[in-house]
This record gives C-alpha cells, structure tokens and sequence, in this order.
C-alpha cells in the first residue's frame, strides 16, 4: 500500500519538471520526432505521479503490488521516457536512442520491451480500458494497488472512453484515476471546435465519476488530488488538469505548430535557457 499521506516538497518537484522539460526537448531536437508540444503538457502530470504519488520500485517494475501508471495519450511518449529513464527504470544514456532503428524506444510506447511501461499505446482510446482491467484484477486478487491514466483531451472524442467510464463507475473502482490533460488543443484544431468537450467534468461526473477540475501545472495539487485515492467519494476519479500545450518555453506555450515541428539548435539552447538549464 501506499504511504500515509505526505506533503509534496513543490520545490523539488518543480525543479525536477524542468529538468524533464530540458531532456524532452533534447530529445525531440535529436530525433526529429513530432508531438513536443503535447509532451510538455503533461510533464507535471508524471513528475508529480513517479517523484511522489506512485508506489513503485523501479528495480523490480513487475512487483504484482505496484501501483499502475498508463500514458493513454501515447504519441506524448518522449515525456514517459525521460521520466522512467529519471526514475531509474533504465539508463538515462538510452534515451540518445529515442525513434532510432533497432532501439526500444518507438515514437509511441511500445509492449514487452521497457521496463515501466504498463500499456502498448497511442491508438487512442485504449489506455483507460486497459487501465479497468487492471484494477478490477487488483480487486479480485484483493491487492491494493492504484491504478492511474493519463488521458488527452481529444482522447475524449473516442466511444470506448465513454463506454469504460461507465463501467468503471458501475463497478465502483475507487482504486481508478483518470486525469486528462485538457491542454485544448488537437492535431490540427482547438479540442473543443473538433467535438464539444465543454463542459468536460460535468460529463465525467455525469458518467458516475468524482471529477474535479485542477490546474495542471500545479504539481502541488497534483501530488495531493493522486496521493489521496481513493477519497471516500466510493466512485473513480477524473482529475481534469487544464493545461498549456508546449508549457515551459514561452515560443512554444499554446503554439498548435509543435504539435509536429522539432526544435533547431539554435531553439534547444533558448529553451533551455527558459527552464534555467542553462
């Protein structure tokens, strides 16, 4: 089981989503590689959830009794990686490898081949029902371990997200966190002029779910809202965490063009220089 209840050290933590911002951006420039801006949205999301939340231990990532975290939104994968490489799962060398021939680590998170990582994903709308899966096998085999998926926001176009939350909600799955990273921008267009996500915690709550709209940049209240599940509330919980796609480095912040360009040089050491890396 988790920990009692701790507070978050935010100081740190937010030291450490930088450090992570540095690597992605990095890692993008190298590679060549799309969806920077939708990776930077999410880091305070996995820094508050590998750095304080998760009962985990990277030295031994099939422990029956970990606790479950599942990047749903899958193309964000350059962010998952430099976390579980941060974290101690593998080499921090490796992620030189990022989107490279014969490497492990695919543009999207692949099966079998890292450790940490719990879910083949990024057709999207599959992370969530995996994720019910596992916890309601947490619950047969009476364990104790949480499970958590990160979710994008136009992620929540897709039926089988709507039809696992209301299982989900039928099932009583306290030991279940959605949080969905609500940065209001798709691959080409505003979430909300693609199909009308507004309001999006009253659907969530509407399917049965504890919802609670968050700033998802607040690591802080990040680390409490996950820390704390389940709640009491008896239901899963949704934790729409509105973000800033590209957070972090000022000419990418709400900038749709990162959704698909990579950095130069010249771009990696003024970000950089933003995340005071430098």
């Amino acid at each position: 089981m988790n920990a009692a209840y701790r507070e978050p050290d935010v100081a740190a933590l937010k030291a450490r989503a930088a450090q992570l911002r540095g690597t992605v951006v990095t890692m993008c420039h190298e590679s060549s590689s799309a969806h920077l801006g939708s990776s930077l949205s999410c880091l305070d999301v996995l820094t508050a959830a590998y750095w304080h939340v998760l009962n985990i231990d990277p030295a031994n990532p099939t422990d029956p009794d970990r606790d479950r975290f599942i990047l749903s939104k899958g193309h964000a994968a350059m962010a998952l990686y430099a976390t579980l490489a941060n974290r101690g799962y593998f080499p921090v060398e490796e992620l030189k490898t990022y989107n490279q021939d014969n490497g492990r680590l695919a543009e999207h998170p692949p099966a079998n081949l890292l450790p940490g990582v719990e879910a083949a994903t990024g057709s999207l709308g599959h992370g969530l029902p995996i994720g019910i899966g596992m916890a309601v096998a947490g619950r047969i085999q009476k364990r104790n371990y949480k499970v958590y998926a990160l979710l994008s926001d136009g992620e929540n176009n897709e039926g089988s997200v709507w039809e696992a939350a209301m299982f989900a909600s039928a099932q009583k799955l306290e030991n279940l966190c959605v949080i969905v990273d609500y940065n209001k921008w798709q691959a080409t267009a505003r979430s909300n002029e693609t199909l009308m996500l507004a309001p999006l915690a009253e659907k969530w709550r509407a399917f049965g779910w504890d919802a609670h709209e968050i700033d998802g940049h607040d690591v802080g209240e990040l680390a409490r809202r996950m820390q704390t599940l389940p709640n009491g509330s008896g239901k899963p919980v949704a934790l729409i965490a509105h973000t800033v796609k590209g957070k972090g480095v000022s000419f990418m912040e709400d900038d749709n063009n990162w959704h698909y360009r990579a950095p130069t040089a010249e771009e990696v050491v003024k970000a950089h220089k933003e995340l005071g890396l430098l």
